[in-house]
């Protein structure tokens, strides 16, 4: 397996893993910055993308359970710098002889070893810029991933063969993090080209002082979801069937009136409802219609879809109108996405005069 067709996997299994990190890393931006900046989005996916990478060509490709138990005993390499005598005696480099330059460089002795360096270079220059680790630090990280990876490749995988089905080589330790210092050097220069990383904080939370439309959205679910799994615990605890319903109130209606318009969620991604006159029937009432809108009234667009359909005999497959009815009630969702998204404010905002004030300005103030 080549180099490149590790990277074109490493690609192709970068979306779900990206998924799976897309919303606690959401969260996270909000509860601390009340905004998501596009630069450190880029920058933490490419660095993900690297790392997927940078792991998947230490372990691809990956042998056979039979293959490994045919496979001679490796033994670890543990003498420093022994690609240099490699160089030397597998080529017949002569530094005053330019003819023996390129059949050098293109010997898998010297490429291996200039491919470790190159593949740290990157993390180097990330943990510079982004992270602001120091020197040290710098030096330190980029050995220790390193060591992860020979031991990896030691392990067998985590033990998951039988044996180790590649070398572990205390060279490419070496080589590792020499391309993890050359990368943080590197980035001494570039990084004077780049905006800091105090500088993208800053521009975070300015921009957090604004509640953007996926910042409500992101409160709406998150508040949804504590709500279902405080309700999931009293239930166990009690067992009683009011119990969903005095959640309901408590969480939506009592923690706000008492918190100042705040739920749980909206205190974490700094998020406060704003009322002219705060009365407790007002911040029980929204939260009802809310919910209300969003899920009784898409049941009804359901309901109503087969009775039309049925009454009249448009179609006489339960499959399309399953699929129709879900396609109309996908199609509510997106008009209320978009205009969420677009305006930042929906008509029930203004039945309930409600506003969403952000509260990470006063947090850093």
């Amino acid at each position: 397996m080549t180099y490149l067709s590790v990277i074109k996997i490493a690609f192709f299994i970068f979306p779900f893993i990206a998924l799976l990190f897309t919303i606690p890393f959401i969260l996270h931006q909000y509860h601390k910055y009340g905004s998501i900046n596009k630069l450190r989005v880029l920058i933490i996916y490419s660095f993900i993308l690297y790392m997927i990478t940078i792991y998947f060509l230490v372990i691809l490709p990956l042998p056979s359970i039979n293959e490994v138990v045919n496979m001679p005993d490796s033994v670890p390499q543990l003498q420093p710098f022994k690609f240099i005598s490699d160089i030397s005696l597998d080529t017949n480099f002569d530094i005053k002889n330019f003819n023996t330059f390129i059949p050098t460089l293109t010997h898998p002795s010297v490429y291996t070893m200039l491919f470790n360096i190159i593949m740290t270079i990157p993390l180097g220059m990330y943990l510079r810029y982004y992270y602001k680790y120091s020197f040290l630090k710098t030096f330190i990280v980029t050995f220790l991933i390193s060591l992860f990876f020979e031991l990896t490749q030691l392990t067998g995988l985590y033990w998951i063969y039988p044996k180790a089905y590649r070398l572990f080589d205390v060279d490419d330790l070496i080589t590792n993090t020499l391309g993890g210092v050359i990368g943080f050097l590197f980035m001494g220069i570039v990084d004077n080209f780049l905006p800091t990383r105090d500088e993208i904080d800053k521009s975070s939370i300015e921009e957090g002082k604004i509640v953007s439309g996926l910042r409500r959205i992101t409160l709406f679910f998150l508040d949804t979801f504590i709500y279902f799994f405080l309700t999931s615990i009293f239930t166990i605890i009690i067992n009683k069937a009011y119990v969903p319903l005095i959640s309901f109130i408590i969480y939506f209606a009592i923690i706000p009136y008492i918190w100042h318009g705040k739920t749980i969620g909206s205190n974490f991604l700094n998020v406060k409802i704003v009322y002219p006159n705060l009365t407790f029937l007002r911040s029980l009432f929204r939260p009802i219609f809310n919910y209300m809108y969003y899920f009784i009234i898409p049941i009804i667009i359901l309901i109503l879809s087969f009775i039309v359909i049925s009454y009249f005999n448009f179609i006489n497959s339960n499959t399309i109108i399953f699929l129709l009815s879900l396609f109309i009630v996908f199609i509510y969702y997106l008009i209320n996405i978009i205009i969420i998204l677009k305006n930042k404010k929906i008509y029930y905002d203004n039945i309930f005069k409600t506003e969403f004030i952000s509260t990470i300005g006063k947090k850093y103030n």
